[in-house]
């Protein structure tokens, strides 16, 4: 797979600040010609650089007002059956492999602080879980939104 250039960046920028755009509304944004834009997406598309496009909804932020990121260091070879058993909780929104300290990112999303220490002390007692660190998300920006 070639490396995107420029315009190819600018479109994926573009597409992440507003995925639901016209193909004429990028292309007036990036001063390019609607069929180029076109053409760029289906290539983009076709070498599977874009794999999909995503909703987010009220629901997905207002359900789990009380999200944070618990990084864990796991013993031996346990990360395949403690990711499972995670996301077998409900709260656990995702679980990311990492290289560093941490073997485990992982998205929790709870009602409640109450509820969120709930599910740490019932990750940390997993078998094999040798610590973690978790951080409350205070706020999220994405491009594009205020």
């Amino acid at each position: 797979m070639s490396e995107l250039d420029e315009v190819d960046q600018r479109l994926i920028a573009e597409l992440r600040r507003d995925g639901r755009a016209s193909w004429s509304e990028l292309a007036d944004r990036m001063g390019l010609a609607r069929a180029t834009v076109r053409a760029r997406m289906e290539r983009l598309q076709g070498r599977g650089e874009i794999v999909g496009f995503t909703v987010l909804t009220r629901s997905d932020v207002s359900a789990s007002p009380v999200r944070g990121l618990m990084m864990i260091a796991i013993e031996g070879r346990g990360q395949e059956r403690i990711t499972a058993r995670l996301l077998g909780l409900p709260e656990v929104q995702a679980a990311h492999s990492t290289n560093g300290r941490w073997d485990l990112v992982v998205e929790i999303g709870t009602r409640t602080l109450e509820e969120l220490d709930s599910v740490i002390l019932k990750i940390r007692s997993y078998d094999g879980v040798l610590s973690s660190e978790t951080n409350l998300l205070l706020s999220t920006r994405r491009p594009g939104r205020r």
